[in-house]
């Protein structure tokens, strides 16, 4: 049967599909060749490097602190009572001397006149005495003199020396009850001042403990009316570990921040450390039984700090009680001196150096040993071995992508 025109076209056509096919892959493979020859793929690795450069470095003990105030005195009542009124608020600031609060003083202005009409009463019975006792020694001192000329009796001479020893013992008793009420008065006196409570200190209100209208019971002890604390200059309480306190000395500067200024240092020094941890004050006594096997597992396992006490001027109050501190206290500072993130560093040598990976800037990565000074396990300082300017390889990029992975490149030839 003879072929049609269409039958024609379409072998043309699938001859025209396959050259085109052809031609793609030709263009393809030849494209591969080109890139493999002309454009080979770099054989090094992307790595993660920083630069050596000039700064400060410092090496610290960290700490965890709280601000007190340097002097904080509790205000307390002597006297029993009804608080009738309290002259101050929380937050105000008060002189030594003014008058912080009234308690009711009946009972003790009761007491200071009972005291001032028996003291009244004494002084009167010691005057009538005296009274007597100047007419005993005027009988006796007649008495002498009759004797002297004969003409009295012994017996009226001893009747009158022992009428005058009488009156001068009375008079001796009641000067002695008289000097008790006196200090019967001055007593009662002191305990109706006792009702008017003056501050001791120049400060600032910080706690108001017993409200107005109270009653507050001196008889055990004293009850606090409020506190007082003085805080132009506070005190930060540092918790230092046992680990670091062989390393800490008083007189050491130190810098710390708060959690709402965690940019602003505040500079101080260290002022004392306390020779025991605050555990010391508590009482033990009731577990004085615990086997020694517990003890030593409950002293292993527990952190031990001790305080580090640091003053700092506080004249705009910004400081609080109680905020939190991080504190920094400087063991060691150098001064504009080649730094490298101690993330760099390799292993140890025996002769104290550092092995590192530097990447010049034509070349592959080459080692290095270097010597290091200060170290804060953040940056450390480059004795020698290296410039300002360099760059030293933390690890590859790859490596940093994938976690719990060492970013660190292989370790130097041994």
């Amino acid at each position: 049967m003879p072929r049609t025109p269409w039958h024609v076209s379409s072998a043309n056509m699938k001859r025209t599909v396959r050259i085109a096919i052809l031609l793609v892959v030709c263009l393809f493979l030849a494209a591969l060749g080109i890139k493999h020859f002309y454009f080979p793929a770099s054989n090094s690795a992307s790595y993660l490097t920083a630069p050596v450069t000039v700064g400060d470095i410092e090496d610290t003990v960290l700490a965890s602190g709280t601000v007190k105030a340097k002097t904080q005195v509790s205000v307390g009542a002597q006297a029993s009572g009804q608080l009738r009124s309290l002259k101050v608020a929380l937050g105000d600031t008060v002189k030594k001397g003014q008058l912080i609060a009234e308690i009711d003083s009946l009972t003790q202005q009761n007491a200071l006149q009972s005291a001032e009409a028996a003291l009244s009463d004494v002084r009167a019975q010691l005057a009538s005495k005296q009274a007597t006792l100047a007419l005993a020694a005027q009988a006796f001192r007649r008495q002498q003199t009759l004797l002297a000329q004969d003409a009295g009796t012994h017996a009226d001479y001893d009747s009158a020396e022992a009428a005058l020893k009488v009156a001068r013992a009375d008079v001796a008793a009641l000067k002695a009850q008289a000097t008790e009420a006196a200090l019967a008065v001055d007593t009662a006196r002191v305990n109706l001042a006792y009702t008017r409570i003056v501050a001791p200190i120049d400060g600032t209100v910080v706690a108001v403990v017993t409200k107005e209208g109270q009653t507050v019971n001196a008889s055990q002890s004293a009850p606090t009316i409020v506190k007082l604390a003085q805080l132009n200059t506070v005190t930060v309480k540092a918790q230092i570990s046992e680990a670091d306190i062989p390393r800490v000395r008083v007189g050491q500067p130190a810098w710390f921040t708060i959690l709402g200024a965690p940019d602003h240092r505040y500079e101080t020094k260290v002022r004392a450390i306390e020779p025991a941890p605050d555990s010391i004050t508590d009482d033990d006594t009731s577990t004085s039984s615990t086997s020694s096997s517990s003890s030593t597992s409950s002293s292993t396992t527990s952190a031990i700090y001790y305080n580090g006490l640091l003053d700092v001027p506080n004249p705009d109050g910004t400081l609080r009680i109680s905020m939190t501190t991080t504190v920094h206290i400087r063991l060691a500072l150098a001064h504009q001196v080649l730094t490298l993130p101690a993330a760099a560093l390799g292993a140890r040598d025996a002769d104290g150096r550092y092995a590192i990976q530097v990447l010049p800037a034509e070349g592959g990565a080459i080692w290095r040993h270097v010597r290091i000074g200060l170290n804060n396990h953040v940056s450390a300082q480059v004795l020698d071995g290296l410039q300002a300017g360099e760059r030293v390889i933390l690890g590859t990029a790859d490596s940093a992508t994938s976690s719990g992975q060492d970013n660190h490149a292989p370790g130097p030839p041994m």
